[in-house]
C-alpha cells in the first residue's frame, strides 16, 4: 500500500487530494485547473483518486502523477482512507503542500489548503435524517480543516463569509478568495435557433430548487402552453429527483419538461448558446459554475437573488426570490414577452464573462501553494525574482 520513501524534489511536491471529487463542480475544478497547474516549472503534482473516480477525468495531462486508491468505497472507509492513510502517504512521499479542493481533508496532513466550496446553509432546508447527520458532519469537518490548515481559498466572497461560522475576522488572513474559471470553448454562436426553451444545468438535489422552477411554470402555462425546460444535469439525490418528476406529472407538465441527463461539453455549449433563458433557480451555491459558463455563451440570465449568485452574475441577469414561485413566473414571463431585454441581457452576460478564466484561477493556486512551501522554496522563489547585477 504505501510507495517506496520519495526523495526530497527540487521542486514543490503537491499531494492533490481529489477523492471527493464525484461530479459537479468538484470534477470541473480539477479537470480545468490541473493542466495549468502542471505548466508551473515550480510544481510536481501527484493526484490522489479513488479508482471509481478515474473515468470521470478523462485524458489526464502526463506530467500529472496520479496515484489510484484501491479500497470499498463508503463514508466511513473515505474517512479512514483520507484521515489516515493520505497522510502516512504523504509522509512516504516527502509532500511538501497538501491541496484538498472541498471543504475538509486530511487533518495531519502536511501544510494543508482546503477550498471553501459546498455550502453548509443546506441543512436548513434538508428534512431526512440521515441527510442532515451528513451536512452536520460536513459542517464539523470544515470547522476542524479550517482551524488545522494552513491556508483556504474560498470560490467567492459569500464562501468566505458562510463558511468561516461568523469568525471571518479572525481567518482573513488565512483565506483568500479565487473564483472559479470558464474555458474558451464557451462562446456566443454564430447564428440563433428558431426552437424556443428555458435551460436550466445542475446535478439534481434539494438546493437546485427545481421543484419551484416547475411550480413557476406550471403558473406560465396558460400563457406559453408549449414552452419548454430542458433540465441538464445528473441526479445526485435520487428520491429528490422522484419529488422533482412527480411535480412534473401533477402540474401537467410531462410534455413541457425534459430530463437530459449528464450533458457532454459540447452538447452543453449547444444547449447554452440555443436556449431562449437560461434559468438558475438555486438557494444556495458559494459560486455556480453553470452561471459562468451561460454567460460565456452570451445567455440571457434569470437567477436567485441568494448567496453567491448576485456577486459572480453582477447586473447580467434578472433576479427573483427562489422561494417565491409568483415572483419566478413574474420575471420570466416578463423576459419571455421582451425579445430586445434578452438581447441586452446576453450582451451583458458576455461581458461580465471576461472576469472568470481558469487561467487566472491557476496562477493565484499556485501563489497559494508556493505562499506555504518550506522555507527552501519560498527562498528559491525570491533568488529568481531579484534583479541580476
Amino acid at each position: 500500500m504505501f510507495e517506496k520513501r520519495f526523495l526530497q524534489s527540487e521542486r514543490i511536491r503537491v499531494l492533490v487530494n481529489g477523492i471527493h471529487a464525484k461530479s459537479g463542480g468538484g470534477v470541473t475544478y480539477l479537470r480545468n485547473i490541473m493542466p495549468l497547474l502542471a505548466e508551473d516549472d515550480d510544481l510536481e503534482l501527484h493526484l490522489f483518486l479513488h479508482r471509481d473516480q478515474f473515468e470521470l477525468f478523462g485524458v489526464i495531462d502526463e506530467r500529472i502523477r496520479v496515484h489510484l486508491l484501491d479500497f470499498s468505497s463508503g463514508f466511513f472507509t473515505n474517512l479512514i482512507w483520507e484521515q489516515v492513510v493520505l497522510p502516512l502517504l504523504a509522509k512516504s512521499m516527502s509532500i511538501d503542500v497538501t491541496l484538498s479542493p472541498a471543504n475538509y481533508g486530511p487533518l495531519m496532513a502536511p501544510r494543508q489548503i482546503i477550498m471553501l466550496r459546498n455550502s453548509l446553509a443546506v441543512v436548513g432546508r434538508e428534512t431526512r435524517i440521515i441527510k442532515r447527520l451528513y451536512w452536520f458532519g460536513l459542517a464539523l469537518m470544515t470547522g476542524l480543516s479550517l482551524l488545522t490548515c494552513r491556508r483556504a481559498i474560498a470560490v467567492s466572497d459569500y464562501a468566505r463569509s458562510a463558511l468561516t461560522f461568523g469568525m471571518g475576522r479572525l481567518f482573513r488572513k488565512k483565506v483568500s478568495v479565487i473564483h472559479h474559471g470558464v474555458w474558451d470553448m464557451f462562446a456566443p454562436a454564430h447564428s440563433g435557433s428558431d426552437e424556443h426553451f428555458i435551460l436550466t444545468v445542475s446535478d439534481i438535489y434539494v438546493q437546485k430548487n427545481l421543484h419551484t422552477l416547475i411550480g413557476a411554470l406550471a403558473q406560465m402555462k396558460r400563457d406559453y402552453p408549449d414552452l419548454k425546460l430542458k433540465v441538464a444535469g445528473k441526479a445526485i439525490d435520487a428520491g429528490y429527483q422522484q419529488e422533482v418528476k412527480a411535480a412534473v406529472y401533477a402540474s401537467g407538465l410531462t410534455d413541457n419538461v425534459e430530463f437530459l441527463g449528464e450533458k457532454s461539453t459540447g452538447a452543453l455549449v449547444e444547449l447554452y448558446q440555443t436556449c431562449t433563458l437560461f434559468a438558475f433557480p438555486s438557494t444556495v451555491e458559494t459560486f455556480g459554475n453553470p452561471l459562468v459558463e451561460a454567460m460565456s455563451c452570451g445567455a440571457p440570465i434569470v437567477s436567485s437573488n441568494t448567496a453567491a449568485m448576485p456577486e459572480i452574475l453582477g447586473d447580467a441577469a434578472r433576479f427573483f426570490d427562489p422561494l417565491d414561485v409568483e415572483g419566478m413566473a413574474d420575471v420570466i414571463s416578463d423576459l419571455m414577452a421582451n425579445a430586445r431585454e434578452r438581447r441586452a441581457l446576453s450582451e451583458k452576460s458576455l461581458a461580465q464573462s471576461k472576469k472568470y478564466s481558469w487561467r487566472q484561477t491557476a496562477t493565484k493556486t499556485a501563489d497559494v501553494i508556493k505562499s506555504i512551501a518550506p522555507a527552501r522554496f519560498r527562498q528559491d522563489q525570491m533568488t529568481k525574482m531579484a534583479p541580476k547585477p
